[in-house]
C-alpha cells in the first residue's frame, strides 16, 4: 500500500472535520444544527454489527431524508421523556476507504460515553461509522452515515443521534 495522495489527504481531513463537528453538535446539545451536516436526500442509520454483518436491514434508527432528521430532533425536544444525561464522543482516526469522483467513503471508530445527572459515566455505545460524504460543495456533507454498533445492550432509549 503506497502513501496517500494530496487529494486523498484533503478528503480525509474534510471527513475527519465533518465527523468531529457531528460529535460536537451532539455532545454540546446543539441538535437543531445536526441535520445541516447532511444532504437533503440522505440516509442515517444506527444498526447492530450483528444485523449489518448478516445483511439484515433491521436498524435501531433509520432516517432517509434530512426532513426525517429534523423531525427526530423536534420529537426529541417536544415529545420524548427520558432521564437527563449527556454524551461525549471519542473518535478514532478517520480512514478513507474509497473515492468515486467527489464522493468519499470513510470509516471512523467511535465510543460514546453517557453521563447521567447523578454524575455516573458509562460506555453507552461503541462501534464504527461508515460514511459516504459529498465533498463537491462549499462544505462536505453526509450522503449517508451508518453507525454500526458493537454494543449488544442499549442501556436506555436511543433518543439522541449516535
Amino acid at each position: 500500500m503506497g502513501l496517500p495522495t494530496l487529494e486523498q489527504m484533503q478528503f480525509q481531513h474534510a471527513a475527519a472535520q465533518l465527523n468531529a463537528l457531528h460529535a460536537e453538535l451532539i455532545d454540546d446539545d446543539r441538535l437543531e444544527e445536526w441535520p445541516d451536516l447532511f444532504e437533503e436526500k440522505c440516509q442515517y442509520s444506527v444498526i447492530s454489527a450483528e444485523n449489518h454483518n448478516r445483511s439484515l436491514n433491521l436498524a435501531a434508527v433509520f432516517c432517509d431524508s434530512r426532513g426525517m432528521l429534523v423531525d427526530r430532533i423536534v420529537s426529541l425536544r417536544r415529545a420524548n421523556i427520558f432521564p437527563a444525561h449527556s454524551y461525549r464522543h471519542i473518535l478514532g482516526p478517520t480512514r478513507v476507504k474509497s473515492t468515486s469522483g467527489q464522493i468519499v467513503t470513510t470509516q471512523t471508530n467511535y465510543v460514546v460515553l453517557m453521563t447521567r445527572n447523578d454524575g455516573q459515566t458509562s460506555i453507552y455505545n461503541s462501534g464504527k461509522y461508515v460514511d459516504q460524504i459529498d465533498v463537491s460543495g462549499a462544505a462536505p456533507r453526509f450522503l449517508s452515515k451508518t453507525a454500526i454498533f458493537d454494543t449488544h445492550l442499549i442501556d436506555t432509549m436511543m433518543v439522541r443521534p449516535i
